[in-house]
């Protein structure tokens, strides 16, 4: 048997690249540090080049300088790229790439994500000063700013409602709502909610006043006589409508039998002498 030919050329190796940690999470404020790692064939001073992803492709290092708002605040050590005091508009995907000019391949890339967290602001709460008994209501908690996205919980008089089968109310813990098919008497009270999220404490508004009145008499009496009298001015435009409407047809009826009434002729002259002195004219 042929033994196999070891290769008697050298062999080539192109430039890699590569990152030890490909997802960063760090809190707003503090420093990111994007981790990247190459190795060259023959080049001992490649291009390094970082670049961000988002509506577009923008440079953060490029020809040995920070670019736009990462100058001043950023350091590069090797390939690794350090953001000091980093905010929610420094999340995204980073592309560390290395170019050596004398490798056999001379490009390589690393990708890096990095998401800034954001620990809870305080809510708005929309929560009206009075509702009517029997009213449907909706109470609206949100908190835009937190990273990852808050999720939300109602108290009433400092305790917190869970909905069950038998509650009267419906709690969205993702969309911060609080719903009530109709409201009664013991749902008054001070409310409030608060947001949460896994990057810091939870934060909640200020407790709202929520009152739960009954509808007056004279207002009950004032609804159902409006309803009555627009009953009744509605039922006399139908009657109005329905006389001029037959009393039109009776009109034209008229009007078509004068238009087709036809005299009868005069009776033929029999004694032309006769009626000629019985018409004749003095002159």
């Amino acid at each position: 048997m042929d033994r196999l030919r070891k290769p008697t050329g050298p062999v080539s190796v192109s430039v890699t690249v590569s990152s030890s940690k490909p997802k960063v999470e760090v809190h707003e404020h503090t420093d990111a540090v994007l981790a990247c790692e190459f190795r060259t064939e023959k080049d001992p001073n490649p291009r390094i080049e970082w670049k961000k992803k988002g509506k577009g492709v923008t440079f953060v290092y490029f020809n040995h300088k920070f670019t736009g708002s990462y100058a001043g605040r950023a350091e590069m050590e090797g390939a690794t790229l350090t953001i000091h005091s980093v905010t929610q508009k420094d999340s995204g995907e980073y592309r560390c790439e290395v170019t050596a000019g004398e490798d056999h391949v001379n490009l390589g890339e690393a990708i890096v994500t990095l998401d800034v967290l954001v620990p809870p602001h305080v809510p708005s709460c929309e929560v009206p000063s009075s509702v009517f008994v029997g009213s449907g209501l909706e109470l609206l908690c949100k908190d835009k700013l937190s990273v990852p996205p808050a999720t939300y919980r109602w108290y009433k008089d400092n305790k917190a409602l869970t909905a069950t089968a038998d509650s009267p109310y419906s709690v969205d813990t993702n969309k911060g709502t609080l719903k009530f098919k109709s409201v009664s008497k013991t749902d008054a009270g001070m409310y409030r909610c608060e947001s949460s999220n896994s990057a810091g404490a939870p934060k909640s508004c200020v407790s709202q006043q929520l009152k739960v009145i009954e509808y007056p008499w004279n207002m009950t009496y004032l609804i159902t006589g409006a309803a009555g009298i627009l009953a009744l001015v509605l039922f006399c435009c139908i009657c109005v409508c329905v006389c001029r409407h037959r009393g039109c047809c009776r009109k034209d009826k008229k009007t078509k039998s004068a238009m087709s009434y036809n005299p009868p002729p005069p009776p033929p002259i029999r004694n032309i002498k006769h009626y000629k002195q019985t018409h004749s004219f003095m002159i």
